[in-house]
């Protein structure tokens, strides 16, 4: 039988035309059918209603102006325009990156506009995946002319995903101050604002039923922070604070509202949490015969709040045996504090492995990397593989104090910047806190009303 000859594949020049014209309209549509309104205004003005050329233009044109004059309209035309245009310019990266993103363009659902950038919500194609999105961020920020992108998949579709463009220093700008600066007092069962995220949003943590690891390099804000967080419990006077300061000043200003405040002594660091161990045992027979599984707020059973700052030093303290009982004593609280109202906050420089066991370190639910100088050193505080996703503390500016990735209740990183709180300030609101406290009796508070 003689071959018969095989269709040719090949696109003639006429549908390769066709293609590259019709993409180019798609992808200027919104502009195209802006152009569109007036032309076809004037025309049903000009033929169909009857008017001259002239007062048919002059119409369009007051309707132009009045589009334009009026801010609603403006502000919404404009973001209008903005979203035309990232998805154009991201619809065209996608085409230069290689692999299967270029083969099956993911779908761009959505474009927010935000203070540094922009946020693109996309639905990936069948045969994609996030990995295939990772492994060209880099590309796909040159194209865009970005300073940064960064991926998030939704946890409960696999097939969306946010891709933030980062355009913009998110924080050149002055710290805000710290909301709570002015505050007479507080709830400690409320969010706590703790700052201001790469979206200009304020950013809040919630710590009852939860621990925070704080972890960066020397300078990087982890002061402030737990500044932060004890303007908010030392302000509600029910709250029990029990202090561990690895350098004697920096909690020092709490002192006097603290029911315990230990330095660098292991021994009295110990005998400290000891105590506190014993109180979580006669919460426990509270909550037994309240016939409940875990404090409330109301109740009348008061939280517990641990800070330590340096932790390091007391759980690789040369003394090995006090060193180890410390670090048996904290796991213990904080694998069976949570439901007792015991919260800890630690703060270190470095809390790898041959500093802060893992045993101990994976027992925080809420991580916080400040400034650090490896990428493994950004993932020991926050967890393995988030700095392959663009989640690196590396990554931020060292002049930038204060900035930091929190890993908490969303289960992604947020890159956030501290509020601004000055030692003076923290004096102010300590001996504000100080002052709220002193008619109440620190004991019978702790001890569960």
């Amino acid at each position: 039988m003689a071959n018969q000859p095989q269709p040719s594949t090949e696109k003639s020049l006429s549908d390769e035309l066709f293609d590259i014209v019709s993409q180019a309209c798609w992808r200027w549509r919104l502009e195209l059918c802006l152009l569109a309104l007036p032309s076809g205004t004037f025309v049903l003005l000009h033929f169909k209603g009857k008017f001259g050329p002239v007062p048919s233009g002059i119409l369009v044109g007051l309707m132009l102006v009045l589009i334009v004059a009026t801010p609603p309209s403006r502000r919404l035309l404009g973001r209008m325009l903005h979203s035309a245009r990232v998805r154009r310019n991201l619809d065209i990266a996608f085409m230069f990156v290689p692999g299967r993103i270029s083969e099956r363009k993911p779908r761009i659902i959505s474009i927010e506009k935000t203070n540094s950038g922009d946020i693109a919500i996309l639905r990936l194609r069948p045969g994609t995946s996030i990995k295939d999105l990772e492994d060209v961020t880099q590309i796909i920020a040159v194209n865009l002319e970005a300073r940064h992108i960064k991926l998030t998949q939704d946890p409960a579709r696999a097939n969306r995903v946010s891709i933030s463009i980062l355009r913009t220093d998110p924080f050149d700008d002055k710290a805000s101050p710290q909301p709570l600066l002015n505050k007479a007092h507080t709830d400690f069962w409320d969010p706590i604002p703790v700052g201001i995220n790469d979206l200009g949003k304020v950013t809040f943590v919630g710590l009852p039923e939860h621990s925070l690891l704080i972890g960066g390099e020397p300078g990087g804000g982890k002061s402030v922070l737990l500044w932060s967080l004890l303007s908010a419990a030392a302000l509600d006077r029910s709250v029990v604070l029990w202090l561990f300061d690895g350098k004697m000043v920096q909690l020092a200003p709490w002192r006097k509202c603290a029911h315990s405040f230990v330095g660098m002594d292991i021994d009295r660091a110990t005998a400290a949490l000891e105590a506190l161990r014993a109180e979580m045992e006669l919460r426990y027979q509270k909550l037994l015969e309240y016939e409940v599984e875990k404090v409330v707020k109301g109740d009348g059973l008061a939280l517990h709040l641990v800070v330590i700052d340096e932790l390091a030093l007391y759980v690789s303290h040369p003394d090995k045996k006090a060193a180890q009982r410390f670090s048996d004593l904290l796991r213990d609280l904080l694998a069976r504090g949570r439901a007792a109202g015991v919260i800890v906050v630690a703060a270190t420089q470095k809390p790898s492995a041959d500093v802060v066991p893992s045993s101990l370190r994976d027992l925080f639910g809420f991580r916080w990397a400040m400034r650090c100088t490896t990428k493994d050193a950004s993932d020991t505080i926050l967890g393995s593989g988030w700095a392959t996703r663009g989640y690196s503390a590396s990554e931020i500016d060292p002049a930038r104090r204060g900035v930091g990735l929190l890993l908490h209740e969303g289960g992604i990183p947020v890159l956030l910047r501290t509020f601004e709180l000055k030692y003076e300030d923290v004096v102010a609101i300590a001996k504000r806190a100080f002052n709220l406290r002193q008619n109440v009796d620190q004991g019978d508070e702790g001890s569960d009303k």
